[in-house]
């Protein structure tokens, strides 16, 4: 059993049986065949072959952390954990990836890949034997997939998408020589994009924005919650799904837009904006270091989108700048009505941002 998050509502238990957790959650399966492994001995044949060093920058209370330890594990590879432990410390990071000759490293999104790529600049450590960052559980944005590349080397840039409640979803795998990009995933087996009323399947190249759905190898449900259970884990055409809550587009190509969490969404002047595509946008600004956008109420707008930034130690900037900047990038509706500057962005140990905790300061801030 796993315990979701509780990023935006209660922490709930996902209850997964062993099989389908192996298949759907640590990826155990035959990756050259494409197909499941058919026996014990199988498992443990490939396992023997297993020489990698994977590091988990992320604590254990997050899944994502778990999920990549016993992923490798189960492959026979070794995992090196950091010295510090009760927090994340980028410079350790770095420190213990060069000194065990770490090949595969885990982040959590833009929250660990900040610090991270601070820490190399002042200590000049840039590990020869990285190579791949996976991030997953939260987003990841290009502009830092790029300068990860630039600073470590070319690595392998895989941003996974999931969560508690489907596994792995999808992946955005960009190398040294390929532009990378957000938001966008190449699905895994099973995942799909289902309509709005949770009755069919969306065709590919559809406009039709849907919920990112996951079929197959998924939880049993939640824990002592028939109702939310039934709710999230619908049958459509006899398929069972998992629908967590984010919103989808299924592109023409086959690949998944994902728009963001629909419980952090927020309908300003009737139009539903993505509080995540709203952050991307906002930390692509120079002079912002870390940002969460969230709602707040409004007698013109029904709600408002407010971004709390944490600026660039030693850099100012403009409200307006900010705001204008993101029209670059997103539609100048979804631009921020305020931006509110803090010391630092509240977040969990795990890199998550606190969505209640910038809701409270973005009403706390407003001007009657």
């Amino acid at each position: 059993m796993l315990y979701t998050g509780g990023t935006t509502g209660m922490p709930k238990g996902v209850l997964w049986r062993n099989a389908d957790f192996f298949v759907g959650a640590i990826g155990g399966s035959n990756r050259s065949e494409g197909r499941e492994y058919e026996s014990y001995e199988e498992v443990a044949e490939a396992a023997n072959r297993g020489t990698l060093r994977w590091l988990t920058a992320a604590p254990f209370m997050h899944g994502a952390a778990q999920w990549i330890a016993l992923q490798a594990l189960s492959m026979g590879h070794t995992v090196v954990l950091p010295d510090i432990t009760d927090r994340y410390d980028a410079a350790n990071v770095l420190e213990v990836c060069n000194r065990e000759s770490v090949e595969f490293l885990q982040i959590v999104g833009d929250a660990f890949a900040r610090p991270l790529l601070d820490a190399s600049r002042t200590t000049q450590i840039f590990p020869k034997s990285l190579r791949s960052i996976i991030s997953g559980g939260a987003v990841l944005n290009s502009e830092l997939k790029e300068e990860l590349k630039g600073q470590f080397g070319g690595v392998t840039i895989r941003d996974s998408i999931g969560s508690s409640e489907t596994g792995v979803q999808g992946s955005n795998v960009t190398t040294k020589e390929q532009l990378s990009s957000t938001g966008d995933f190449e699905p895994a087996p099973g995942s799909t994009v289902v309509n709005s009323s949770l009755s069919a399947t969306v065709d590919a190249g559809s406009e039709e924005i849907g919920w990112f759905a996951m079929s197959g190898r998924v939880p049993l449900g939640y824990l002592n919650d028939a109702e939310k259970t039934q709710k999230t884990f619908p049958v459509i055409d006899g398929v069972r799904y998992s629908v967590p809550g984010d919103r989808a587009r299924l592109l023409a190509d086959g690949r998944i837009e994902v728009l963001g969490r629909d419980s952090v969404t927020i309908n300003s002047g009737g139009e539903k904006i993505y509080a995540e595509e709203v952050e991307n946008a906002v930390k692509t600004h120079g002079a912002v270091y870390d940002a969460v956008v969230c709602g707040r109420p409004s007698e013109r707008w029904g709600s408002e989108v407010v971004a709390i930034v944490q600026l660039v130690e030693g850099v100012q900037a403009l409200e307006f700048e900010i705001i204008e900047h993101c029209a670059s990038h997103i539609s100048r509706y979804k631009r921020p009505k305020a931006i509110i500057k803090v010391a630092q962005i509240k977040r969990s140990p795990a890199g998550k941002p606190d969505y209640r905790w910038a809701q409270a300061v973005a009403r706390e801030s407003r001007k009657d």
